[in-house]
């Protein structure tokens, strides 16, 4: 049996405009996704997706000779459906052969499963943990799977890879990773709150690419804004920082700011994360912290020494 792993992923600064060549911290998350190969003599692709409570929610069968889809099941129709999936699915594999045509090359089938220890509406890169998994079964570039499959700017993958923070960089279409460090003296004030819906990466960037030319204009404000994040020494340092970076993306994406929008007599400051208007935020505060989001109706809030790696 052949097993992989990959960490989920959080984009800290530089959301949107890191499709652009913007500096963005991200950082990879103790939650993640693992990916297990079992032989078998049948010569058919049996697959199993499975919810972090140990629930099979997707099932699929291929012919493993001529990857086609047989058979599809799946535990709702609230994403899309089976197929869908299925297709999605087939569409990774077909792509990671396309780059390595010895992948699947063989007489005999396999089962595989994949297990996820996050909830599957978090957003902590179901998607990209797949991909990365699959990339390292099938011995091909993660990156190149992932653009050649879907698109985004590949800071999910760097982080399914990487153990630490990292800054993350396009230039010129390829990626650019420097790991580093990002555990503040203040990280107990620091919390990731989940905004009780999914946000669907692939419609923020769609919107985003209406404001592109100007916003590129704003890259080496948000570059000069994830140094600071990386170097503030206090929440209140924090704060300004968040500020700052909250109106800049507001200006480009004619959105509110999250805290404006729904928190807007929260004691401490709140940035979105990623594509903004679901997932999570980071929110920075204290003790009274949990308490402010539970009467909000937001159950989810771990520390950031629970979601960091």
């Amino acid at each position: 049996m052949k097993k992989f792993y990959s960490n989920g992923k959080l984009l800290l600064t530089g959301e949107y405009l890191v499709l652009d060549g913007a500096n963005a911290l991200a950082i990879p998350t103790k939650f993640g996704q693992d990916l297990t190969i079992q032989p078998i003599n049948e010569p058919q692709l049996i697959w199993g997706s499975f919810t972090n409570e140990g629930n099979c929610w997707f099932e699929a069968t291929f012919n493993i000779s001529k990857l086609r889809l047989t058979s599809a099941t799946f535990d709702s129709n609230k994403e899309g459906g089976a197929e869908f999936i299925a297709e999605t699915l087939l569409n990774i594999l077909k792509e990671a052969k396309k780059l390595n045509p010895d992948f699947l090359n063989i007489e005999n089938g396999l089962i595989v499963k994949t297990n996820l220890s996050f909830p599957k509406n978090w957003g902590l890169g179901s998607s990209s943990t797949l991909i990365n998994n699959i990339a390292s079964w099938a011995n091909v570039d993660p990156f190149m799977l992932l653009w050649n499959a879907f698109s985004g700017s590949g800071y999910d993958i760097a982080c399914a890879k990487h153990n630490t923070p990292i800054i993350y960089t396009l230039n010129n279409g390829i990626p650019s990773i420097k790991e580093t460090q990002f555990v503040p003296s203040y990280a107990d004030e620091l919390f990731f709150v989940h905004l009780n819906q999914k946000q669907n990466s692939r419609e923020g960037i769609a919107q985003y690419k209406q404001y592109k030319e100007e916003a590129k204009l704003l890259i080496p404000e948000i570059n000069k804004l994830t140094q600071e994040f990386l170097e503030a020494y206090s929440t209140e340092k924090l704060n300004s920082i968040i500020i700052e970076h909250e109106h800049i993306i507001s200006s480009i994406i004619k959105q509110e700011p999250v805290k404006k929008r729904l928190f807007s007599d929260y004691f401490g400051e709140i940035k979105s994360l990623g594509a903004w208007g679901g997932d999570f935020v980071l929110a920075t505060g204290g003790k009274n912290t949990p308490k402010y989001f539970k009467n909000k109706g937001f159950n989810t809030i771990l520390p950031f020494k629970e979601m960091a790696l």
